[in-house]
């Protein structure tokens, strides 16, 4: 069965860029220019090829700039051990996993008293309908949205106390240092990993076509006790730049 004429030069297209032909934020040629190009198609056939590059996002069109090819994101690099503590500087796993400052930094916060439906109250080991404190966060490394997440913390931990108030996000050191202000010790966090193509609501988000996947994770804080004291479900990310390292130490 013979491929259709869109998929056809939609590859080739693909090809040109990936080949640097067009360079990161080069205009691609017009449509009338395409569809010469091309043999004559129809810039129906020319549009439904950009409609799907531009949902692998690999290209962007706007207003009054024509069609270019899309920067490429750099490659991010999420360390096993991102989660321990520097001390005196003003830092959270987030800015040491991109590698930005804290003047490069931007938080984006919405907070809201929910109760734990059946998914978080098995994450977080209690019961049905407990009253939890849900943090929703998108963060920027220099004004672009590279991470959105939601937040749990216990509201009997939390009820009364800065933690519980957005103004004091993004919160130095991260969640580990809020629960220490509270006399939590974490001692433990897991991650659990999943990748999926983004909702509607993470593509806009993260500004990113509905063709590139996201790496989406859980991630729980234990406190010293064994008790779980904080579940972020989901913590989402683009997948084609997130690198994930892990090193396991082998005694045997």
């Amino acid at each position: 069965m013979a491929q259709p004429e869109y998929l056809r030069i939609a590859a080739d297209l693909r090809r040109r860029i990936s080949s640097g032909e067009w360079g990161p934020g080069d205009q691609i040629p017009t449509l009338p220019a395409l569809c010469t190009e091309y043999g004559g198609v129809s810039e129906t056939t020319i549009r439904s090829a950009l409609r799907l590059l531009a949902n692998e996002g690999l290209i962007e069109t706007r207003a009054r700039a024509g069609t270019r090819v899309r920067p490429r994101p750099p490659i991010h690099r999420m360390a096993a051990d991102r989660y321990r503590s520097t001390p005196g500087t003003r830092s959270t796993p987030y800015t040491r996993d991109q590698g930005i400052r804290w003047s490069e930094y931007r938080l984006d916060k919405r907070f809201e008293r929910v109760q734990a439906d059946s998914e978080l109250a098995a994450l977080f080991e209690c019961a049905v309908g407990e009253r939890l404190l849900a943090r929703h966060f998108v963060f920027y490394d220099n004004g672009q949205p590279t991470q959105m997440s939601t937040s749990y913390v216990r509201w009997s931990d939390v009820a009364g106390t800065p933690v519980a108030d957005p103004i004091n996000e993004p919160w130095p050191g991260g969640t580990r240092a809020q629960l220490a202000t509270l006399g939590i010790r974490v001692t433990a966090i897991t991650e659990s990993f999943t990748v999926a193509m983004p909702t509607e609501h993470e593509a806009t988000t993260l500004r990113i076509g509905s063709s590139v996947p996201v790496l989406r994770y859980t991630r729980r804080h234990l406190a010293d006790t064994g008790r779980v004291v904080e579940v972020a479900h989901p913590i989402v990310r683009r997948g084609d730049s997130t690198i994930v390292d892990f090193r396991i130490e082998l005694n045997d």
